[in-house]
């Protein structure tokens, strides 16, 4: 029987390995900062997200991170009611990260490198500031402008602080990890 090269015993174990990396930096590694909105925190865990999609692809990368970040959201009672959403969110930052880095012939590898940590940041960026606003009207019943002013003043600072240190710290954990995980047979050569 033909093994499935998406979702062989090694890649879901390999995903699932990635999530709970994902889950402990998200949770556990992050400054908290308070908003009329809802939490939100400078956070590594969206490096780990982006690491994953650069070093293993769009689905393996995406899906560890839509799986990491619903666990917390799960485990917190404040957002588990939107644990769906980040799921989408996280999920959709990390696989167009993996889809730039993997299947787009742009340049070299650097290039690449780069290039897909800022798309998937800006993909993630668009997608959280757009849900904040929504929810801002919906949930908590501001109106439009105000739940613009307050998601554009103090939520898309702090997301596109993270989707900085993401994108540098992703960048540079794949350019010092991808040789030896190549000769750990974990990546291919």
């Amino acid at each position: 029987m033909k093994e499935n090269k998406y979702f062989s015993i090694h890649r879901i174990a390999l995903t699932g390995i990635l999530a709970a990396a994902i889950f402990v930096l998200t949770k556990f590694v992050s400054i908290p900062i308070p908003s009329p909105l809802g939490k939100t925190a400078l956070s590594v865990g969206n490096a780990m997200c982006i690491l994953s999609a650069l070093l293993f692809g769009p689905l393996t990368g995406g899906l560890a991170a839509g799986v990491g970040n619903a666990l917390v959201d799960l485990l917190d009672p404040a957002w588990a009611s939107e644990f769906w959403i980040t799921f989408i969110n996280k999920f959709l930052m990390t696989f167009v990260a993996g889809l730039v880095m993997h299947k787009v012939k742009l340049g070299s590898e650097n290039v690449r490198i780069w290039f897909a940590g800022f798309m998937g940041a800006l993909t993630y960026s668009l997608l959280y500031v757009t849900k904040n606003i929504i929810l801002g009207v919906v949930k908590h019943g501001f109106t439009w402008e105000v739940a613009i002013v307050e998601t554009l003043t103090l939520k898309l600072p702090v997301t596109l602080a993270n989707g900085v240190i993401a994108v540098i710290c992703a960048g540079a954990l794949y350019l010092i990890l991808k040789q030896p995980l190549r000769k750990a047979h974990v990546l291919p050569a």
